[in-house]
């Protein structure tokens, strides 16, 4: 058994389950105890602890990934370290790889779907490398596919620092070789443009279903990102646009410098290619000089470049061996310019940036004050038009409706009613008005007509009963489902939360499918503890933390405990209740009026009798809680089922004893009994 499972970190994190394994370390799944949440620990391998070097890599993905804050990244909660194990807690997620979901898929993802995974990509790692933070080892295995279609970059098991010290591929294995890039594999300097080669193998094998390189060894894999150029995207697969294939291909070219800059470069062009999938993109063919970066453009439809490869694609040619090389060509001075900028009147300079200053100040005051006066209905949100019926090609020639909506175009639908290239469905609908200010985006589903007879798609079962949609899934469609379960609070108990794959997905009979069945809301019980002896400004701060609410508080007197200190808790300590459950308290005010004396019976009058006292419940019908205090001892105080029949206690005492029953607090009996041999 792994001699982690049970064990509890930092008195706080109990580890459940070992859900994997990384280079270097063993990922758990985990509860917090104090936040009551599962999340995901991930510890140094014992194997590697005692390793100066792996503990030092180890601490620099604690403070890289600690960094990071951003929906398309694996959150991460806290970083620590106990007993000798470092460790980090990280967001639980509940979904499965990239890699584990284009297995699933059994062919190329559509191309719609391959954007709206390669977009979210790369707002993550945009993200991480505005903070430094190179992934170094982005491919599909740690990329991490939600229930709701969204992604979360994971594993950065060997970021580092962008001022770290680089390492080599011969030092150190540098994640996968089939997404490095060239520079990884040949050990030279890499930045975030590594990143976006990797991005771009990713984005080539969603798209073609297959690696851009395969080998027998790793090697010769490395060897070809450094000398090889791939097939083109769309002679694998010919429904790829040519503006995805040329962003693919200028991601993914061998020299750094013909990359797009930065993800944020990469994700631009990608946005301008989602609001226009009939966009032509192509970047300079030429090496770019040394103080420029190579700008994307965009061309007429149906342009190729001159060379006859297709756009975005780069060719490596020999020169005949005899072709002198070309001298470069010297730089056109501009000392000319530079001397004409020093000779500019002092006085034109002044009168300038005093122009520059009053026009600043006039656009404050319009943007702030004066346009809402003089157009008030200037932020108002516009209503959404009706877009249903309508082909893309009519949205996007309608000046009123392009000025005003970003149009965003998801995956094709099948319908009966709107005819192939029709827009079948719209969000938001006719009519509402969108929240916000500045773009206003309205996503359109083009209708692929209506679905062959044969043809298997995907249907909408999220909350519908469990066994309505097993009987669609099972008997009408004749998929296998695997079941899942997860609680959750707003869908019922028994019901779908979720599916996969989409609705709208192509399917064949037998194919698998997974939905979600709700457990209800996720109901924790919590462990009671002492209150005894505590005051009720303590008490109050216990319940605080554990969720539990105050019920009703009483004075009582206690020989016991002091005065302000509670004698009694209506719930006995250990006992486990539903968060919100209330608990009734009587503080001590102090002995009574008649406090037994201190005088000790003589030996023969203090030899203890037992005898039992049973106590009636069958006027009960609910769960009650029930006390029994016989002289000033409690000798009993727990929940009790009134089903299970009368109670007897055992007791033993001297003398003639007060025998007080209490239930749910309430003093229901009251009478002496004698314990006399």
């Amino acid at each position: 058994m792994d001699q982690y499972i049970g064990k509890l970190l930092d008195n706080r994190y109990e580890l459940l389950e070992c859900i994997g394994t990384g280079g270097m370390a063993v990922v758990y799944k985990a509860r917090c105890h104090r936040l009551n949440r599962l999340v995901a620990v991930k510890i140094l391998k014992p194997e590697l602890a005692s390793d100066g070097e792996f503990r030092r890599r180890f601490r620099d993905e604690s403070q890289a990934v600690a960094m990071l804050s951003h929906p398309n990244i694996v959150a991460v909660y806290d970083v620590s370290h106990y007993n000798d194990l470092d460790y980090i807690v990280m967001e639980l997620i509940d979904g499965i790889t990239l890699k584990q979901y284009m297995q699933k898929r059994h062919a190329p993802l559509n191309w719609r779907e391959a954007l709206h995974f390669i977009t979210q990509i790369m707002k993550a790692l945009g993200h991480a490398h505005s903070r430094g933070i190179i992934h170094r080892d982005i491919k599909p295995h740690n990329i991490m596919v939600l229930r709701d279609g969204s992604v979360k970059v994971a594993d950065f098991g060997i970021a580092r620092l962008t001022s770290a010290a680089q390492s080599t591929l011969t030092q150190e294995a540098l994640g996968s070789v089939h997404y490095i890039s060239p520079e990884q594999a040949r050990g030279s300097h890499i930045d975030g443009r590594s990143d976006i080669y990797s991005a771009g193998v990713v984005l080539y094998e969603m798209t073609t279903g297959r690696l851009p390189f395969e080998g027998d060894t790793p090697v010769s894999v490395a060897i070809q990102h450094i000398n090889s150029i791939p097939l083109s995207p769309r002679e694998i697969n010919p429904d790829i646009p040519e503006a995805l294939e040329a962003i693919t291909m200028r991601a993914m070219s061998p020299n750094p410098d013909r990359r797009y800059p930065n993800a944020d470069a990469m994700l631009a062009d990608l946005e301008e290619f989602r609001k226009n999938p009939g966009l032509h993109l192509e970047y300079d063919q030429e090496e770019p000089e040394e103080d420029s970066l190579e700008q994307t453009r965009v061309i007429p439809a149906g342009r190729r470049s001159q060379t006859g490869e297709m756009p975005g694609q780069e060719v490596h040619r020999r020169a005949p061996a005899d072709t002198p090389e070309p001298r470069p060509r010297p730089k056109t001075p501009r000392r000319t310019e530079r001397e004409e900028k020093k000779h500019l009147s002092p006085v034109l300079i002044s009168v300038a940036v005093i122009l520059l200053f009053i026009a600043g100040i006039f656009v404050f005051l319009w943007t702030t004050y004066f346009s809402d006066i003089l157009d008030p209905g200037r932020n108002a949100s516009p209503p959404v038009p009706n877009l249903l019926g309508k082909t893309y090609e009519e949205i996007m020639a309608d000046a009123e409706i392009t000025n005003t909506f970003t149009i965003q175009v998801g995956d094709e639908v099948a319908s009966t009613e709107y005819s192939a290239g029709q827009v079948a469905r719209q969000s938001p609908e006719e009519g509402e008005t969108i929240q916000g200010s500045g773009e206003y985006v309205i996503e359109i589903n083009l209708s692929s007509g209506p679905p062959e007879e044969d043809e298997l798609r995907m249907v909408d079962v999220s909350n519908k009963d469990s066994r309505e949609a097993l009987h669609i899934l099972q008997d009408e469609m004749g998929l296998v489902v695997n079941q899942e379960e997860a609680y959750d609070d707003t869908v019922e108990k028994g019901f779908v939360i979720s599916f996969w794959p989409t609705e709208g997905t192509i399917l064949q009979p037998g194919d698998s499918v997974t939905i979600t069945i709700s457990k209800g809301p996720n109901i924790q019980p919590v462990a009671v503890p002492s209150f005894l002896g505590k005051t009720l400004e303590e008490a109050q701060d216990m319940l605080d933390q554990l969720g539990l609410e105050l019920g009703s508080v009483t004075d009582a007197d206690s020989t016991e405990y002091d005065e302000g200190q509670i004698c009694y808790q209506s719930v006995s300590p250990n006992v486990e209740v539903d968060p919100g459950t209330s608990i009734s308290f009587q503080v001590s005010k102090g002995p009574g009026p008649n406090p037994p004396p201190d005088e000790s019976p003589e030996p023969s009058e203090t030899t203890p009798v037992n005898k039992t006292i049973e106590v009636d419940l069958s006027h009960y019908t609910d769960t009650i809680s029930l006390r029994v205090v016989v002289g000033n001892s409690e000798v009993y105080n727990s929940a009790v089922d009134p089903s299970t029949g009368p109670i007897s206690i055992p007791v033993s005492a001297t003398g003639t004893q007060t025998v007080q029953v209490y239930v749910d607090n309430a003093l229901v009996e009251n009478y002496q009994m004698e314990f006399t041999p």
